[in-house]
């Protein structure tokens, strides 16, 4: 684990190199998670701590501590151990939430598992990081869990609760589904989570006074530019503290209520989210299993929310809706807006019609906790629309050139945060952590940026070859890969294209074998059984060639806007043939 460096906010404006340093006036947490949290109980113990709309559960923070202290002890009891990975595979709903918090109590890594992911994405997740342990939902949308999770270990069929031996999910000993039905070869949520005894409180005491703040208690897995995700290690003091410092940014009280529809698998729903709700005994309000515009609005009406959660198209379809008008949000002050750049047009209509005057901007990575960069509930709109903020405290962002020298401000460079948020590691995995994090300490992000004088930071590119659509990450390569596998396709190249409701969508220029015959459709299913829905290409082009350098490279950025042209004629077509 590298130390974590300390620093002075000795900024003096205007600044002439590109180099931030967040404010350092108001100290870090130097607990865990569970000490934390039993900390803010006995504070606020009737205070409301959750409502998950959805399951009709609404809980004050002595109830909630007792549901996490059960499910704590649980999972002692049927042998997870402090360091032990557990997996959790699962929309939105309480049981995450329990998860999150139980795993912390007793130094468990908690893995997030993305709700969408195929058969193949959940087995390298798995035996990436070594899981125990999966807590899983039943089933999703169109996604079958226990479905998936029988088709990799069909050897659950035929062994008892916690004993699994599975020949492609080595590590795998435990499957703990949710819901009431049996399923053979796995515990019920329900059944392991179970009223404490005496023994109980006091193994939990002993395990808890054996965790340090600086044990890694959580893995994130992001896309890699490889092909494969990598898992970013992130410890109590790296969540904790994000989650607090961007409480205190959003000027957050025990009389808040922080409605959340962003999915608590990302750092945005879990760090954001729960964490920032619990460092300050602030109420966390859970809409829906995920994100619907309607059923959001009528649950921060009826539950008078002060702040909201959203990437900037979930503002958008929730100003569009239309049944917008029919609600009071008026009780709105403040949230983060996250994911993708926001329309200056969308900014002043959530601050005018939903009264969230206060609201941020965050940006940041998963390797930072994730935010580094946020701006001030008194930011002006401009700073708001055109830039990220600036470091976060306790943070220190630069911007720098190929050759890692602070550029001057208002040139563009690679963006570089350095701080109490940075992760420990990518999981097992020493050559990318070092190709990431370099001997001083400093994130190289792959983003591309500009700081202006003031220390606000406008992102201007990617070194990285990432696509954001709608907040979610998605890496070319991570694609590409498996269109290679696939026997008609010769050559495949993945990029992005503008977008006006998602920021980006995904496009695919594939090359095919000679005399194979494929089309569309049949691209979309094949990808459709091997990755995430939300990676799968809106747009496929068959081409015979790509536009290439001298020497031979791809280049994409003719693509884009070869591409772009193309549906920009496209949609003028439609619009002259409809008038």
């Amino acid at each position: 684990m590298s130390a974590v460096p300390t620093f002075a906010h000795n900024n003096t404006f205007p600044l002439t190199l590109s180099q931030y340093d967040g404010h350092t006036s108001s100290p870090l947490i130097e607990r865990t998670i569970g000490h934390y949290f039993d900390d803010i109980v006995k504070r606020y113990p009737d205070k409301l701590a959750i409502v998950m709309h959805h399951q009709g559960i609404r809980w004050s923070y002595q109830e909630y501590q007792a549901q996490i202290d059960e499910l704590a002890a649980g999972l002692l009891a049927i042998g997870i151990q402090p360091g032990d990975r557990v997996g959790i595979w699962s929309p939105n709903n309480i049981e995450w939430c329990l998860t999150q918090f139980a795993t912390a109590k007793i130094g468990a890594i908690m893995v997030c598992i993305n709700p969408a992911y195929r058969p193949e994405e959940l087995q390298y997740a798995l035996n990436n990081v070594g899981c125990r342990a999966i807590i899983c939902a039943e089933k999703f949308k169109s996604s079958n869990y226990l479905e998936m999770l029988y088709q990799l270990a069909p050897e659950l069929h035929d062994c008892q609760p916690g004993q699994l031996t599975a020949a492609q999910l080595p590590s795998l000993e435990c499957v703990i589904r949710m819901g009431h039905d049996a399923s053979p070869g796995m515990f019920n949520f329900d059944q392991v989570k179970r009223p404490l005894n005496s023994a109980d409180k006091i193994r939990l005491n002993a395990v808890a006074q054996e965790l340090s703040p600086f044990d890694a208690i959580n893995i994130q897995f992001t896309s890699g530019t490889t092909g494969n995700p990598k898992g970013a290690t992130l410890s109590h003091h790296n969540i904790l503290n994000n989650g607090l410092l961007v409480a205190n940014a959003m000027q957050l009280s025990a009389d808040d209520k922080l409605c959340i529809p962003v999915p608590l698998y990302h750092c945005f729903g879990m760090v954001l989210g729960n964490l920032s709700c619990i460092s300050k005994g602030a109420a966390a309000i859970f809409p829906s299993d995920s994100f619907d515009p309607l059923t959001t609005l009528q649950v921060v009406e009826a539950e008078k929310c002060t702040a909201l959660h959203g990437v900037p198209t979930m503002f958008i379809a929730q100003l569009e809706h239309p049944e917008f008008n029919q609600f009071d949000v008026s009780s709105l002050r403040t949230g983060v807006m996250a994911g993708a750049t926001c329309p200056e047009e969308v900014m002043r209509r959530v601050q005018s019609l939903m009264y969230m005057e206060q609201v941020l901007i965050g940006y940041g990575q998963t390797e930072c906790s994730p935010i580094n960069n946020m701006t001030e509930i008194d930011s002006s709109v401009e700073k708001r629309v055109t830039t990220v903020g600036r470091a976060l405290a306790h943070t220190q962002v630069k911007i720098v050139d190929e050759f890692g020298e602070l550029v001057p401000i208002g040139q563009p460079g690679e963006v570089c945060s350095r701080g109490y948020g940075v992760m420990q590691c990518y999981w097992n995995d020493a050559e990318k952590t070092a190709a990431t994090i370099d001997k001083d300490g400093w994130l190289h992000s792959g983003d591309i940026g500009e700081m202006d004088s003031e220390g606000y930071v406008k992102i201007v590119g990617r070194i990285k070859d990432m696509i954001i659509r709608g907040g979610e990450n998605i890496y070319p390569r991570e694609i590409e890969e498996k269109l290679y596998s696939h026997p008609d396709v010769q050559d495949a190249a993945v990029f992005g294209v503008q977008s006006d409701k998602y920021g980006e969508e995904v496009c695919v220029w594939i090359k095919v074998q000679p005399r194979a015959q494929i089309d569309e459709a049949a691209i979309r299913h094949f990808l459709t059984e091997k990755i995430a829905y939300f990676k799968v290409p809106r747009y496929i082009k068959f081409v015979e060639q790509y536009p290439m350098t001298v020497t031979g490279k791809i280049q994409k950025f003719k693509m884009r806007e070869l591409m772009y042209q193309e549906l920009y004629d496209d949609i003028n077509r439609q619009q002259v043939s409809c008038a």
